[in-house]
């Protein structure tokens, strides 16, 4: 259940409703919202306890959540989530936000030439993958701990924030002083103790969906981050699997307005995962932006064909510059701006 307090209410009758919650076995999460604050409380909701909290000084109602989604959706927080980065940067306001670099941390030459020109071209967050989730064992895993240096080196010298993909509960300390965004990647939507694990950081989080998660069991697994307490969640479609074998996935991007609906968590779209082809990521980045995505995540290396991995489907240097050169009337179309 929500308990939605009156407009106006003080951090003392707040305080008051969420002891009161407490006392009651259930565990309150308190939101502060523009207009109002609301609390919302987990656990097995009776008619005796709505009945007593409902009547408390400065409740305004209490409504019942029906859905499986308490925290991640509307009836919580009607209004958007705002994510803002160390660099001022926000995530879910007014502007789209592009997440750019290579799919993994190869050389510290190729890193910090891509954090260059990415930075130059007007990125706002930086790409640094040193750990690498792949099908093959015997694929390149990234550089590991031995690229947190490089990170700490490309993150001084462009200034730009960085997300980084955690792999494990254990990775989640090993990173968390070098990257401003941990990433859970799709292969691991429902690694619950990792989810769990992030929801206790103060680290906003991208939750990328799973290879055939729906909707629903996107907004489930975010679920699992929230109730640790970390509110900074940003949700990613990346492509589904179906039966399409013309590109690497399917972007799905009817589920952009769906969880903006849904959800008032911040929605990305990553074009280059979806599609697996470089030629194909302009378009689809576009048509991203028109359904309302929040931000992107480009793929980009200086030479893609010698990638150790995902080479086709990422943006030369040139391609890349021309890509953040047309974006901005795209957004201004939307009502929003870069």
């Amino acid at each position: 259940m929500v308990i939605i307090m009156r407009p106006g209410a003080d951090r003392e009758t707040i305080e008051q409703v969420i002891d009161k919650v407490s006392e009651l076995g259930f565990t309150p999460h308190p939101i502060y919202g523009v207009i109002n604050t609301v609390i919302a409380v987990i656990g097995d909701r009776t008619q005796e306890a709505m009945d007593t909290l409902g009547a408390m000084p400065g409740v305004d109602r209490v409504v019942p959540i029906l859905r499986p989604y308490k925290l991640a959706g509307r009836e919580v927080k009607p209004e958007p989530t705002v994510i803002t980065l160390p660099t001022g940067v926000q995530i879910g306001g007014e502007a789209v936000v592009v997440i750019a670099g290579p799919c993994a941390v190869e050389s510290r030459e190729q890193f910090l030439a891509t954090a260059q020109y990415v930075k130059e071209a007007g990125a706002q967050v930086l790409r640094g993958f040193i750990y690498k989730a792949r099908t093959s064992p015997h694929d390149f895993q990234g550089l590991r701990e031995e690229g947190l240096d490089l990170l700490r080196e490309a993150r001084a010298l462009t200034g730009l924030p960085l997300i980084a993909e955690v792999l494990d509960t254990r990775d989640v300390e090993k990173v968390h002083e070098v990257v401003d965004i941990f990433q859970i990647g799709a292969r691991n939507m429902q690694n619950y103790a990792l989810l769990a694990e992030v929801g206790r950081s103060d680290r906003p989080v991208v939750l990328k969906r799973g290879l055939s998660a729906t909707v629903e069991e996107l907004l489930k697994a975010a679920e699992y981050v929230l109730v640790g307490g970390n509110q900074q969640v940003m949700l990613c479609e990346r492509g589904i699997r179906t039966f399409e074998t013309m590109t690497r996935n399917t972007l799905d991007l009817s589920a952009v307005p769906v969880l903006k609906h849904y959800s008032h968590l911040p929605v990305l779209v990553d074009p280059s995962h979806a599609s697996g082809h470089d030629w194909l990521v302009p378009a689809l980045a576009k048509a991203a932006i028109a359904a309302g995505a929040d931000g992107l995540i480009v793929e980009t290396h200086p030479n893609p064909a010698q990638a150790l991995v995902d080479g086709p489907q990422s943006l030369n240097p040139q391609a890349f510059r021309e890509l953040m050169g047309q974006l901005p009337a795209f957004a201004r179309a939307a009502g929003r701006r870069m």
